[in-house]
C-alpha cells in the first residue's frame, strides 16, 4: 500500500491490513520531498523505528542534480534509528536489487524469516554501514 502522506485517513482504519514496515521515499533532487517526509516522521508510532522504518533515496545516479543535502538524510537514518538504502530507479538492474531487498526486509519485519527479528536485522544494516 501506497501513501503520500501521514497520518492516514481514519475513515478506512478498520480494513487497513497491518503494518509492516514502512518505506519513507526521498527524491534527491526534491527538498519537498524530504520535508513531507519529516512532516510524516511525527505521525509514526516509536515502536516502529525499533527496525521497521527505512529511507529509501532515489535519483543518487544523478547527484549533480541535488537539492538535498546527503548528510542531512544520513542525520535522518541516524537520529531514527533507520537504515538508509540509496538507489537509481531509472535502471533496472538496480531497481530490481533494491525492490528484493526491500522484499527480505518486509519478510523479517513480518516475522517470516526464523530467528531474525527486524530490531537484530536493523541494528545489523546499522552496523554494516558504520564499516
Amino acid at each position: 500500500h501506497l501513501t503520500t502522506f501521514l497520518p492516514l485517513p481514519l475513515e478506512r482504519d478498520h480494513l487497513r491490513p497491518r503494518i509492516d514496515l514502512i518505506a519513507f521515499m526521498i527524491d534527491i533532487k526534491s527538498k519537498h520531498s524530504l520535508k513531507n517526509v519529516e512532516a510524516s516522521l511525527t505521525h509514526v508510532d516509536d515502536s516502529f523505528f525499533l527496525g521497521k522504518v527505512c529511507f529509501l533515496i532515489t535519483g543518487v545516479g544523478r547527484m549533480n542534480c541535488c537539492s538535498i543535502d546527503m548528510n542531512a538524510v544520513w542525520k535522518l537514518g541516524e537520529d531514527y534509528c533507520s537504515p538508509v538504502l540509496c538507489c537509481e530507479l531509472e535502471l533496472e538492474g538496480i531497481r530490481a536489487a533494491t525492490a528484493q531487498r526491500l522484499l527480505r526486509m518486509l519478510q523479517i519485519c513480518a516475522g517470516h524469516v526464523p530467528g531474525v527479528s527486524a530490531l537484530f536485522f536493523s541494528s545489523l544494516m546499522r552496523s554494516s554501514a558504520d564499516n
